[in-house]
């Protein structure tokens, strides 16, 4: 076996390098364990400018942000090695007493095994169908009034009906501009109650298949209706179906499972710490929590990397009394 693919034991692998995995990892790694994160390079804010809501660092670039995370995951030994995990299997022995124990497979044909899995690859944004969304996504096609709303107060804003929860997005945007537009997009159909919050919040309603976005000089300048017809906007809204990335989940045998607000299929996780239902193997970040933004998904790191340690001290608590009466018991013979 070459030196490259040499198989090197860890305490804890951290399958994914963004905010939640490098938390984690943060967290373990000053819990003395040796943890390597692999790291794919494709996080899902990448377009944006800038990260928003997260304490301290607000309007930093994501790319710097994960450069700051994976200087301090080092500092503490952590490994942090850029790769992907096509796929992972237990190693543990058969019986009740086996401990979890697994291999992981990276792309460039390397094994790596761990104790521990902790499962940080996010999700993957499905873009609905409409000319120009693709590349304008994350600039001035936006989809969080709470990571984006700041930045385009104030500004025409089209809210297109591509998801059954474009009415929530509206009234939302509404606290931040007041010039918004509805584009029903032959998908969203208000009914009588919401016809007439939207008339007392002054929101004006478009129906209409929409087309296409109108780019002039590098920016949305307008929403283009199938009948060719262009109502003028500044920035635009719409929702996507929220994919957490299924990759090596799959291959452990953990199953993807519909969000229960049906805007996307995500891993289901103990609430304390992220275990998923395979022993051995946590979730955290947006693959389990679709909804989460960047602070939320690094806490949900932080929480799994403490549950992670916790069921190492467990075990190896065990494995030390079971030795000490094993060592008890040879003594008094």
């Amino acid at each position: 076996m070459s030196k490259e693919h040499h198989i090197k034991g860890y305490d804890v692998v951290v399958i994914g390098g963004g905010a939640a995995g490098l938390s984690a990892a943060v967290t373990l790694g000053r819990a003395l364990r040796s943890v390597l994160v692999i790291d794919a390079g494709e996080p899902r804010n990448a377009p944006a400018a800038g990260v928003h809501g997260f304490l301290s660092r607000d309007g930093i670039s994501p790319k710097e942000l994960l450069e700051f995370g994976r200087d301090e995951a080092r500092s503490y030994g952590v490994e942090v090695i850029p790769g992907v995990a096509v796929a992972a299997r237990s190693t543990a022995a058969a019986g009740d007493g086996a401990q979890p124990a697994f291999e992981v497979e990276l792309g460039n044909g390397r094994t790596v095994t761990a104790r521990r899995l902790l499962v940080t690859t996010g999700l993957t944004d499905v873009l609905p169908d409409i000319e120009g969304i693709g590349e304008r996504w994350g600039r001035d096609v936006l989809h969080c009034p709470y990571c984006h709303g700041w930045e385009v107060r104030n500004k025409a804003i089209g809210i297109l009906g591509t998801v059954p929860m474009a009415l929530h997005q509206t009234m939302l945007f509404r606290q931040w501009s007041p010039d918004i537009t509805l584009f029903l997009n032959d998908v969203v159909e208000p009914t009588d109650e919401e016809w007439e919050q939207l008339a007392a919040r002054s929101i004006n309603v478009v129906e209409g298949k929409v087309r296409s976005l109108e780019i002039t000089d590098d920016a949305v300048s307008g929403v283009v209706l199938a009948s060719g017809k262009v109502l003028p906007v500044e920035a635009v809204v719409t929702g996507t179906r929220m994919e957490a990335r299924p990759g090596v989940l799959e291959s452990l045998g953990v199953q993807l499972v519909e969000h229960p607000m049906g805007v996307g299929r995500h891993v289901e996780v103990n609430p304390l710490g992220g275990a998923t239902s395979v022993p051995g193997v946590w979730a955290a970040g947006n693959v389990a929590d679709l909804m989460g933004q960047v602070m939320a998904s690094a806490a949900s790191g932080v929480m799994a990397g403490a549950a992670i340690n916790a069921h190492l001290v467990a075990e190896e608590t065990r494995l030390a009394v079971e030795a000490a009466r094993k060592n008890s018991g040879r003594r008094s013979a």
